[in-house]
């Protein structure tokens, strides 16, 4: 069951744009300025909300349009909405039939991001089904299927990687047996070229330069590996084994070559450093600490120290951690399992109990700046900041706040 409704609405050109899957460097650094330095007890100010339902997927921005996804009865939902008031602009829904053994728990689905890349919404569903919609109608342009055409990893909670885009493909990360990786072209969705083999997992693919030389980087079920994206050569692999091949976060790139994954379930989190020289990359093992587990949320690189919130099913710790040794400048409580965003030398903190936090976080402390309740549980999603304006889900709605100073 496929459905397109669309509503014609003026848009407004806004210069502040939350696009693709953790900005456009995907270390969730937001270039916002102008962010208030607290909030009053009760939050900040609510512009509006909205019930949208059930899932997991986070929220692209681009000219005072949201775009993101959820499902409804059986249904995938890929969704526009108007940033100043939260109406309904267009939806087109994808009938999914997709479950697994934790639905009553967490949900089933969706959890990618719909991400902006030109005038194109590019998507992925549970079941490893990609369309490229137009961004304006929701039409679709064209569309693929990972798992049956490409005989992509299925994956027990359901696909939820984000396509990389380069230059003028797509890349994906599908799992398999030379198909485990694939470029489409975004005009058309032609095949540019498949390769590789790994079992897939649930992480998102980044983009590096290591001494000169552009590589993708993936989190596969077993290990972290680098590939040439122009053509899908392997470059380097490295063990990162998880039960189950759940490795979920992004990996993070750091100053002097460094590379951060982590996972949860008793593997935690190591740091690799890269180089490279006549295209033959190196690789070294700087430290590996199952400690440090990091399940789902985001995990932020400022001034050679990682912040994220680390835990599985004990407590949850905030952490500051110095990215080339492993050292720990502190853990504290009082937060569970979190996103986190970075802009105007703040963090911006939303944990999965629905709790809203600003702080400023140094290797020697965190100091909490304002902290809210916002959101209902369970709250996985990234929020995404524009300008000053920030957006979240749960599982039920969707509600826009003004974070700037002069909202107080």
């Amino acid at each position: 069951m496929r459905w397109i409704a669309l509503v014609f609405l003026t848009m407004i050109a806004h210069a502040d744009d939350w696009t693709t899957w953790g900005g456009p460097n995907r270390n969730f650094i937001v270039h916002s300025n102008g962010l208030a330095d607290s909030w009053p007890a009760s939050g900040p100010k609510k512009i509006w909300s909205r019930e949208l339902g059930d899932g997991y997927s986070s929220i692209a921005v681009e000219n005072n349009v949201l775009y993101t996804a959820f499902r409804r009865s059986g249904a995938e939902v890929i969704t526009a909405l108007d940033a100043n008031s939260g109406r309904t602009i267009w939806e087109y829904g994808d009938q999914v039939v997709f479950t697994n053994d934790f639905k009553e728990k967490v949900g089933p689905c969706p959890y990618a991001m719909p991400q902006i890349v030109g005038d194109r919404v590019i998507t992925a569903s549970a079941l490893g089904k990609i369309h490229s919609l137009d961004k304006k109608t929701g039409k679709v342009v064209w569309t693929h299927d990972l798992y049956n055409e490409f005989h992509g990893s299925r994956l027990i909670y359901g696909y939820s990687s984000h396509a990389l885009p380069y230059k003028d493909t797509l890349i994906f990360l599908a799992g398999g047996s030379g198909d485990a990786a694939i470029a489409f072209r975004q005009s058309d969705g032609a095949l540019v070229w498949k390769s590789l083999n790994f079992a897939n997992a649930y992480s998102s693919p980044i983009l590096v330069n290591v001494d000169g030389q552009t590589q993708a980087i993936g989190v596969g079920a077993h290990n972290v590996f680098g590939f040439d994206p122009d053509n899908g050569r392997l470059l380097w692999t490295h063990p990162h084994d998880t039960p189950y091949g759940l490795n979920v976060s992004t990996p993070v790139w750091g100053p002097g070559n460094l590379l951060f994954v982590a996972s949860a379930y008793g593997v935690g989190g190591r740091v690799i450093e890269l180089h490279q020289s006549g295209g033959k990359t190196t690789v070294q093992e700087h430290w590996a600490d199952p400690h440090l587990e990091l399940h789902w949320g985001t995990a932020i690189e400022r001034n050679g120290w990682l912040y994220f919130v680390s835990g599985y099913n004990g407590p949850s710790l905030l952490s500051a951690v110095e990215m080339k040794t492993g050292k720990i400048g502190w853990r504290q409580r009082g937060f569970a399992k979190a996103e986190l965003l970075w802009a105007d030398g703040k963090f911006i903190l939303a944990d999965e109990d629905g709790t809203l936090a600003l702080l400023h976080m140094t290797p020697e402390k965190a100091e909490v700046l304002a902290k809210a309740q916002v959101m209902e549980s369970i709250a996985w999603s990234v929020p995404a900041l524009a300008g000053t304006r920030l957006y979240l889900r749960d599982r039920k709605n969707v509600v826009a706040l003004e974070l700037g100073k002069q909202s107080r």
